[in-house]
């Protein structure tokens, strides 16, 4: 591999790394503003709206194309639900995270992805092929839900223990 091919694959992972690297202080984030405001419900509105305040001032700088919405009008039906799926994940971020903490609240996460994630691949579900269940992807799925246990009891006991 020559090195600008290496830096084309590990690009990707480094942005997706760099992505997950940053959830924890966006869900601590949503959590203190929804704390501060009344309602973790208006936490995930300052973040969405934040948000949507950078995404556009993007889009100009990067001289994005208009979207192509007649395309779109004729995709499949959950085309739509990635805006929904988001706000439910934001909210839930911002109400959680003060109970769980981020390392509690992220491993949920990211077991749930995995879970549902395996089924997807399993059902070939959303424009994927099926790639079934076996007795492997069980086995990770049970490591990691055991993983969530382990976090999960750790943060309560060494909150308990906490003056």
């Amino acid at each position: 591999m020559t090195g600008k091919s290496t830096f084309t694959a590990l690009a990707p992972v480094a942005l997706a790394l760099l992505a997950g690297a940053i959830l924890p202080f966006q869900a601590a984030s949503n959590a203190l503003v929804g704390r501060l405001l009344g309602h973790p419900l208006w936490g995930a509105l300052v973040s969405l709206a934040v948000s949507v305040m950078v995404v556009v001032p993007a889009l100009w700088v990067l001289r994005a194309p208009a979207p192509a919405m007649a395309q779109a009008a004729v995709g499949p039906w959950w085309l739509w639900i990635g805006g929904v799926l988001g706000a439910i994940y934001v909210a839930s971020a911002a109400a959680v995270t003060p109970r769980l903490g981020a390392g509690g609240f992220l491993v949920c996460v990211v077991a749930g992805q995995i879970v549902v994630s395996v089924l997807v691949d399993h059902f070939g579900l959303m424009g994927l092929g099926a790639r079934p269940v076996n007795a492997t992807r069980l086995a990770g799925v049970a490591l990691i839900l055991g993983g969530v246990l382990l976090v999960v009891q750790g943060g309560t006991a060494r909150a308990a223990a906490a003056p």
